[in-house]
């Protein structure tokens, strides 16, 4: 096996997991101590970002027979794989090639593929029958039996899991534990399979996994496999290793909580890379609110006499306006395909 090395500084320190807290979420999920795990889950959103949760009541199994559909997936033909191109979804669904998103497109080109999927709408719905953007069918792979039922049975697990966190949130924020629940009950939630290459030689910034970012929606909840490569930049501004630890999920908070919180809840910036000399699979769920939710500070957030951090912003056009930034399909630049 061919060695690899970083630059400098794209080296993430390794170090104990506690810097990135871990939280049993069991007594939330399940309803017998929510206040104690919200209380944990506040004091992590406001001092990283970055949370490990474990006890979130999804089955190993299932988790698995996903990552498995995953590695299935992306180890088709590339022909099969762009029979399903997002660019042709009107509603941002599908695969993607390498390079084809860049979330740091200033300095960085990300060597990834992925499937992007999310509620899988009818022409009925009321979302698609309003002409909401992002709001629509998937594109699903042809010739992988089974592929279409995992995925949906994880997504609905992902979306369970999500509700609960935000419930979490809601507490934390000395809110009705409901609070969120108008707001993210038609979300624009999406699940996205990632396979990264290996890196191979001597790796600067111009190309890694994925560039350095923070995520555009309200909170993300990720499954790695075993070989790491994820980094989180603390608030030192150094890049922190964040390995996968057996049965847990890795939890972020992207810029709309970060908006709704005035700046208290933090979205962290961070980046992948695959330094492991082996593929690399995992998959972001990200869960967003509904399109027409409106993101503004929070009751309680702004201290008195002073004006909030953030303009007002409906949360759909937000996320569709960051797809358009990092998207070169979107952009109609050449080669996208």
């Amino acid at each position: 096996m061919a060695m690899t090395t970083l630059a400098d500084d794209l080296v993430g320190r390794t170090v104990a997991f506690q810097e990135i807290p871990v939280i049993d979420v069991g007594p939330l999920v399940d309803g017998s101590d929510p206040e104690g795990v919200a209380a944990e889950l506040g004091h992590a959103a406001a001092t990283v970002g970055f949370v490990y949760v474990r006890n979130h009541g999804v089955p190993a199994g299932l988790r698995a027979a996903m990552m498995a559909e995953a590695e299935r997936f992306f180890a088709q033909p590339l022909e099969a794989k762009t029979a399903i191109h997002i660019r042709h979804s009107e509603v941002h669904r599908g695969y993607f090639p390498l390079f084809e998103e860049n979330t740091d497109p200033a300095l960085t080109a990300d060597l990834k593929e992925g499937l992007d999927l999310g509620r899988d709408l009818g022409p009925d719905a009321p979302e698609v029958l309003q002409g909401l953007p992002l709001h629509g069918p998937n594109q699903w792979p042809d010739g992988l039996p089974g592929f279409r039922d995992t995925t949906e049975a994880y997504f609905a697990a992902m979306r369970g899991l999500a509700e609960s966190l935000m419930r979490g949130f809601a507490l934390a924020l000395d809110l009705a534990p409901d609070f969120f629940a108008d707001k993210i009950d038609r979300p624009c939630a999406s699940l996205r399979l990632l396979h990264y290459p290996p890196q191979q030689g001597h790796v600067e910034a111009r190309t890694m996994g994925c560039g350095a970012h923070t995520d555009y929606g309200c909170l993300t909840i990720l499954a790695q496999d075993g070989n790491g490569g994820l980094q989180v930049r603390n608030a030192a501004g150094e890049w922190i290793a964040a390995p996968p630890i057996p049965d847990s999920f890795v939890i972020n908070l992207g810029d709309q909580m970060a908006r709704w919180t005035n700046g208290r809840f933090q979205a962290t910036p961070h980046r992948v890379i695959n330094a492991s000399g082996r593929e690399r699979y995992s998959m972001p769920f990200f869960f967003d609110p509904n399109w027409d939710a409106l993101i503004e500070a929070l009751p309680g957030t702004v201290p008195e006499g002073e004006a909030p951090r953030f303009a007002p912003v409906l949360a759909g056009p937000y996320l569709q306006s960051r797809f358009d930034d990092t998207f070169a399909y979107r952009k109609g630049e050449a080669g996208a395909g």
